[in-house]
């Protein structure tokens, strides 16, 4: 085992465009690029090793080969061999569509699926750029009706502008929408599982709508005002807590020169390189990761050094 690197999974949206490949080196060609999966076990969309010796195997194979030394012990207890967490990139060149996901025991009956807890970590905004999270205030199913009918649904939603380093947790229910003009890292639940409430009446190239899903969704959303925005502290060289949750912990680690890092082999862990450049060196293995890369450690690979200087999300599942 070694740190591991996979190909990204580029998606093309509406509302994509080019940043992903100007600030975050993905090998994009074209102009409406909205996503990359960076670490996926989605069906149809797996990733599959991009460095060294298992260069071409999927991460399926790996775990259904190796689960407790992929995973970790506790990870491979509580979730077998699936991967529970999914890593993206997005670059909102417009306005997402306003969504919500369900939580696990509705994806579960609906979709045999997990729900879909995430948070965003800003990585570039443009000036003003906004996201959307939640309602201004307590609001109900029947007033939610009334302004989606309306087409007023933005007035009753609470709108927050954002800048590079914030980060949103939003757990699943929460009405939100990414704005135009940021790019962030997502970090969720293993699950493509989005119910769409409100799109601007947008059309693609070929004059369509996209499908929304206002029934299944009304039993999803939670009507209460939520508190997303998460801070903070910045230590260096320290694994400094940003979200620690029942399906992941998420660090913002800033690095400088050389930290030793010690793990138990309960979870794997995950990087995503957010500013700067770093080294991995474990046992003869030794690598540099640029702004963009997202690594996977293997839970058994418990002891290894970070050289550079970096701003890292450190991820795993404790």
């Amino acid at each position: 085992m070694y740190p591991l690197q996979f190909e990204p999974i580029l998606k093309e949206r509406i509302w994509g465009g080019e940043k992903l490949k100007t600030i975050l080196n993905k090998p994009i060609t074209s102009k409406i690029t909205g996503e990359s999966w960076e670490l996926s076990t989605v069906e149809g969309d797996v990733s599959v090793v991009a460095n060294g010796e298992l260069k071409g195997k999927s991460l399926m194979e790996l775990i259904d080969e190796s689960p407790n030394e992929i995973l970790g012990t506790e990870v491979y207890k509580r979730f077998g061999k699936q991967f529970p967490l999914l890593f993206k990139y997005l670059d909102a060149r417009e306005d997402l569509s306003i969504q919500v996901h369900p939580n696990d025991k509705l994806a579960k009956e609906r979709h045999n699926s997990f729900g879909k807890t995430e948070m965003w970590y800003v990585t570039q905004a443009d000036a003003d750029a906004r996201i959307i999270v939640g309602f201004k205030e307590d609001s109900s199913k029947e007033e939610y009706l009334k302004h989606l009918n309306d087409k007023s649904l933005v007035s009753i939603l609470d709108t927050v502008k954002a800048k590079p380093g914030d980060v949103f947790f939003l757990e699943t229910g929460t009405v939100h929408a990414i704005g135009a003009g940021l790019v962030v890292a997502e970090i969720q639940q293993t699950s493509d599982i989005t119910y769409r409430l409100y799109d601007f009446d947008r059309k693609d190239a070929q004059g369509n709508t996209r499908e929304l899903h206002v029934d299944l969704a009304l039993d999803a959303i939670n009507y209460n005002k939520v508190d997303t925005q998460k801070k903070y502290e910045t230590k260096t060289n320290t694994s400094n807590v940003v979200v620690d949750c029942p399906y992941f912990t998420t660090n913002f680690l800033p690095l400088e020169n050389k930290l030793e890092v010690s793990k138990s082999g309960a979870s794997f862990t995950v990087y995503m390189c957010i500013e700067g450049s770093f080294e991995i060196e474990y046992s003869g293995f030794k690598q540099t990761y640029i702004k963009g890369d997202t690594i996977l450690v293997p839970a058994e690979i418990n002891a290894f050094i970070l050289n550079g200087n970096a701003s890292i999300l450190e991820i795993y599942i404790s």
